[in-house]
């Protein structure tokens, strides 16, 4: 078999549990062990499209991955986060909120090639290890930074505490990061709250045959 398999991730659900529930959906019908990828995975918290590869269509991973993506993300003002989403430890900053004319400035400083640390809590790979284990374990670790580029970053909606983006960004893009960042160029704090990924590169979540993925 050869399939490219669209899911649209429940928030709760890691990516490797949406691959294995798939695997095991997809070995059940054929009557034998199916082969089952990603390409690029989303965090738990977060919602929307993942590409899978089913069989013969894992050798097509090189040509799916590192591809640009469309997200939609809530951003909760005056508040951190240990890991930059609801998952971490939430600290009240308690910061004067700015202003809708505040946001969309800073926004603006947002737009094209920038510089990005990872989170800690990432799947990158330090020195042969998870970022997140090494974390995880209370290990001190350095995160390099890497030059990343947002095409798109508009200001969908603000009512405080939150505001609502929505963002077209080069792939090895942390809208988690892109949260705290803005955050601190508000002088207030941030945090990413929602995450939703509607489209990568041109596959849009509102026009794939979505795979049924039951709870």
């Amino acid at each position: 078999m050869e399939e490219i398999i669209y899911v649209d991730k429940p928030a709760g659900m890691t990516s490797f549990g949406a691959v294995a529930r798939v695997r095991r959906i997809l070995s059940q019908r054929e009557g034998h062990k199916v082969k089952v990828g990603h390409t690029g995975t989303l965090d738990p918290f977060a919602t929307g499209l993942l590409i899978l590869l089913a069989g013969k269509a894992t050798k097509k991973a090189p040509e799916l991955t590192k591809k640009d993506k469309i997200y939609e993300a809530t951003i909760r003002l005056g508040e951190t986060s240990t890991t930059g989403d609801p998952e971490g430890e939430i600290t009240n900053v308690g910061a004067v909120l700015p202003s809708k004319e505040e946001i969309v400035e800073v926004l603006k400083k947002f737009t094209g090639q920038i510089e990005q640390q990872p989170p800690i809590f990432s799947a990158i790979k330090i020195n042969g290890q998870r970022a997140y284990k090494l974390a995880r374990a209370g290990k001190e670790v350095e995160m390099p930074t890497r030059t990343v580029e947002i095409y798109s970053l508009d200001l969908v909606d603000y009512t405080e505490p939150e505001l609502k983006i929505r963002t077209h960004v080069s792939s090895g893009t942390y809208i988690r990061t892109l949260a705290e960042d803005i955050g601190k160029a508000l002088g207030c704090g941030a945090y990413c709250s929602q995450l939703r990924r509607t489209r990568i590169a041109e596959y849009d979540i509102s026009e794939v045959e979505l795979f049924d993925l039951p709870e």
